[in-house]
């Protein structure tokens, strides 16, 4: 599996999202990027971050972030969950998984006991150059955006 660090360049990443667009790491030299894994649409700890994210989504906008999801989920399926909750940013539909794994955040998880494989819950900051400057892989959903702030001491 892939370790990335911080300081580290981003890998490049190119993807679809709930309304067709194409979203390149490249369409936002200049911008700081919060680029948020999360793993399945409408579940209560994803709906919580995005919910957050779109709740903070101006003031983020304000201090220089944009703001990029990423699950496995389809187009059809971020398309009826960012409608849904009115989410203001792209979410990319990563179905072949090679986001998560040029992320190194597809992994081995357990729930009740029981081991699967998938999206392991990590925001990445990425600087106006494309280098990663923070990783968050304690998310707080409900908190997500104060836990970025926090990190800027903004």
């Amino acid at each position: 599996m892939i370790q990335l660090e911080e300081g580290m360049n981003a890998p490049v990443f190119e993807g679809i999202d709930q309304s067709g667009n194409e979203i390149k790491l490249s369409g936002f030299r200049g911008k700081k990027v919060i680029l948020y894994f999360y793993p399945k649409d409408n579940t209560p700890g994803c709906t919580a971050e995005a919910c957050n994210l779109r709740d903070n989504y101006d003031s983020l906008l304000k201090k220089g972030f944009a703001v990029v999801g990423v699950s496995p989920d389809t187009e059809k399926s971020h398309k009826g969950f960012a409608g849904k909750y009115q989410l203001p940013f792209p979410l990319i539909a990563d179905t072949s998984k090679k986001i998560v794994n040029d992320y190194g955040i597809w992994g081995e998880k357990k729930m009740y006991g029981k081991s699967y494989f998938g999206v392991i819950r990590t925001t990445f900051v990425i600087d106006e150059k494309g280098v990663i400057e923070k990783i968050i892989s304690k998310v707080n959903t409900a908190g997500h955006t104060e836990q970025i702030f926090n990190m800027y001491n903004q």
